[in-house]
């Protein structure tokens, strides 16, 4: 299997999704705009976005991959499906407990969440009755993620990375035609959340049983491969929860900002997770099982290169993507968000937080390529004590940038991404001190060749955007050639002096695990 096509595959997938994305997005802040309906959606959906993270798309991921890559590798198919069985049945039952448990507390974790809209009482009713239609979303888009696990493993990546395609289908067609037969309209958002959940499920059942891998409901207490994956799970569990808990702390200080807060955030969360999910997750998507199997072959100097692949990657396209969110902050949401109720109030201040996210946007993309160095050797405590300490600094940093330097909601955005940057570099240094990683040569040369491209890159954006005011004061076709060609004249640049300075794409080609 060729990795970098690989890439390209789940990168192509992920950029049409996040097309949709921005599509949806527009669609929300044209209709909805940025105020108490949107923030109550948002947090109602944050939940069990969550609570998913928790139990399986991150958790059960990383704990389960490892393991299932190690029977497919070592054991039969018929324990592999019986792992599979097992396994599946029994996430789906504690799923089910959870969404039940989110449906009746939906009041308390929204006063838990989000503590500053107890004082509203209308938003506070509002974002609990948002809360139970979503809830349920949790039980699909957690089983939609153990489906993910079984594809990727077989290295049927596409199936997954096409799956969100159709979460945000469902947002446009709920936002655009859908929202005018519901009161309050915001109503049909969630209602979208719950029938994407469904439809994504359904979507990889095909695939999982022409593999043979569709899950059967077989419950047995005596399986050793799925009392594995289950201890694993807890402290898997835990790290992903250090993360989740970090932005929902950030939404409680967000909860008692000015309204609006909570709205800015995401929408220039939107655009930073643009290059976060066409590099960081597609490259944590495909090394993992790679990893694995290099581990369960005791193949630690393929290990190794395959991480300082990753990582050159992720500096060679990461950077550029960094400077260009934090240069053209403005150009890029005026542009795609800038109509109807979103103001040039609402893009300036959401610029705020992408300049903010910016910062730590390489650090967010690097935990995705050395993170897997340790949950592929099955060792999860490592970096759950990592994401500890991460915590602790993310949210001294949310009381000086948000209380002491007074940055307000951009201070939770620069706090979020320079805790992520905190995090890669403790990550780093533990793979170098314990010779799971060893540098490949020419990384000085690389970065210096970098360096020069950036270079080239900033005085285009500079010297092509013009002013803020521009931005923010034309319309329609006038904003998306000019934001067209200068992204076009960026991405040329800087890829014309990488060229000119000696690099190659066949230079990173890449074989993966079969």
């Amino acid at each position: 299997m060729n990795l970098l096509k690989a890439l390209a595959t789940i990168s192509s997938l992920t950029l049409l999704s996040r097309i949709l994305a921005f599509v949806r997005d527009v669609l929300m802040a044209r209709i909805f705009g940025a105020g108490m309906a949107m923030d109550a959606f948002l947090v109602a959906f944050k939940l069990p976005n969550l609570l998913r993270r928790m139990f399986a798309e991150g958790a059960f991921s990383q704990a389960f991959v490892p393991i299932f890559g190690e029977y497919k590798h070592r054991k039969g198919e018929e324990e592999t499906k019986l792992l599979v069985d097992h396994v599946t049945t029994m996430l789906a039952i504690i799923l089910f407990i959870v969404t039940l448990i989110g449906i009746i507390a939906a009041p308390i974790l929204v006063m838990i969440s989000a503590p500053g809209f107890v004082k509203d009482p209308q938003k506070f009713d509002l974002t609990v009755q948002l809360l139970r239609i979503t809830s349920p979303y949790i039980f699909f888009i957690s089983l939609v993620a153990v489906a993910a696990s079984i594809l990727n493993t077989y290295n049927k990546f596409w199936v997954p990375a096409f799956a969100p395609i159709l979460l945000n289908i469902c947002f446009i067609v709920g936002a655009l035609w859908l929202a005018p037969y519901f009161d309050p309209p915001i109503l049909a958002l969630a209602w979208a959340v719950f029938v994407a959940g469904f439809v994504q499920l359904a979507f990889q059942v095909p695939f999982l049983k022409k593999i043979g891998m569709l899950p059967s409901i077989r419950f047995s207490l005596k399986d050793a491969g799925m009392w594995r994956v289950i201890k694993q799970m807890g402290p898997a569990m835990f790290g992903v929860s250090i993360a989740q808990i970090s932005l929902i702390i950030n939404t409680i200080f967000a909860s008692f900002l000015v309204a609006g807060s909570v709205s800015w955030l995401y929408f220039a969360d939107r655009l930073m997770e643009f290059p976060s999910g066409l590099l960081g997750a597609a490259l944590g998507t495909i090394l993992l099982p790679s990893l694995s199997k290099h581990h369960a072959d005791n193949s630690p100097l393929e290990y190794s290169k395959l991480l300082d692949w990753g990582l050159r990657l992720v500096f060679m396209l990461t950077l550029p993507a960094a400077l260009a969110l934090g240069m053209i902050a403005v150009p890029l949401l005026a542009t795609f968000f800038q109509h109807g109720a979103f103001a040039a109030d609402d893009v300036l201040k959401t610029s705020y937080a992408l300049v903010g996210y910016s910062v730590g946007l390489i650090g967010i993309i690097a935990v995705k390529v050395l993170a897997p160095g340790f949950y592929a050797r099955q060792d999860i405590r490592t970096p759950v004590k990592i994401g500890l300490a991460t915590l602790f600094a993310t949210q001294m940093m949310n009381l000086l940038f948000v209380f002491g330097m007074q940055l307000h909601h951009a201070g939770l955005a620069l706090s979020i991404g320079l805790g992520a940057c905190f995090n890669s570099a403790v990550l780093f240094y533990f793979l170098r001190k314990r010779g799971i990683y060893q540098p490949e040569p020419g990384w000085g040369i690389f970065f210096l060749k970098l360096c020069v491209a950036l270079l080239a890159l900033g005085l285009t954006l500079w010297f092509g955007m013009g002013s803020q005011q521009h931005w923010l004061t034309t319309h329609g076709w006038t904003r998306i050639i000019h934001l067209s060609w200068l992204v076009m004249a960026g991405v040329v640049v800087y890829f014309a002096v990488l060229f000119a300075l000696g690099f190659r794409m066949k230079d990173f080609a890449k074989r993966g695990a079969n």
